[in-house]
């Protein structure tokens, strides 16, 4: 049996506050994660007695910017680092910032580029 998740739609300007609430009523960050449509979706999911609560917003896939949530869960440095790098997202405040270097990779935002037709195949 699943049990089952919210996902809520938010605007980008409300993560903060929602962030801290989830933190002051004892909810865990559980992952920060991105996807590339015509959009880049983000979601942030979190968790409280098994039962998890996804935070979800789009933005444009060129200048994307977001605060940092790393001065309220600490550990997100991690997947903010990797949203910079991965997918070309600016995340302002983050508490360890690698400066595009979390990764080893040859390619700038390789999750963030068109799909070709040889690749659709």
């Amino acid at each position: 049996m699943f049990e089952k998740q919210v996902i809520e739609n938010i605007k980008k300007d409300e993560l903060l506050e929602r962030v801290a609430t989830f933190a002051k009523e004892g909810y865990r960050l559980v992952q920060i994660s991105c996807t590339r449509l015509d959009k880049l979706v983000v979601d942030y999911s979190f968790d409280k007695d098994y039962k998890f609560h996804n935070l979800r917003f789009e933005l444009p896939l060129e200048g994307a910017e977001l605060p940092s949530i790393s001065d309220i869960y600490f550990a997100s440095f991690t997947y903010e680092n990797e949203l910079h790098d991965l997918f070309g997202i600016n995340v302002s405040g983050i508490n360890i910032d690698f400066g595009g270097k979390f990764y080893r990779i040859n390619e700038e935002r390789p999750f963030n580029k068109p799909v070709t037709k040889s690749q659709e195949a």
